[in-house]
């Protein structure tokens, strides 16, 4: 663990801050990144967005977005490895959704976030 550097901390920034406590916060949101690069990719949003409507099988997402089968399967496949998307089998047919819809309220948030930017 580092600590704080007396010689240049104490010039610039005299505080008393509890850094044991921010470093235990800081760590709250260990992992977090990796969903966030993942949902970084706007195709891989996308796929949420419109899973966040209804179940959808690859050929369906594959046509929406006019990509390939393999291109949309590489993606679902992060996206299950996240745990953001679930799939049910119903005979030959695969049909992807969201594993929940927390992630819809990151992506909801983002667009207000936009939206307000451009106000």
């Amino acid at each position: 663990m580092v600590d704080k550097n007396p010689d240049l901390c104490d010039d610039f920034c005299p505080s008393a801050l509890d850094f044991a406590t921010l470093r235990a916060k800081a760590a709250e949101v260990a992992g977090l990144a990796e969903v966030f690069k993942v949902l970084g990719d706007e195709t891989r949003t996308k796929i949420v967005y419109l899973l966040a409507e209804r179940p959808l099988c690859v050929c369906d997402l594959a046509e929406i977005l006019e990509m390939t089968l393999p291109a949309i399967s590489h993606h679902l496949r992060l996206l299950r490895a996240m745990r953001l998307v679930k799939y049910v089998r119903e005979g030959k047919m695969v049909y992807y959704s969201l594993d929940d819809h927390h992630i819809m309220n990151l992506i909801r948030e983002a667009q207000e976030h936009l939206l307000e930017e451009k106000a």
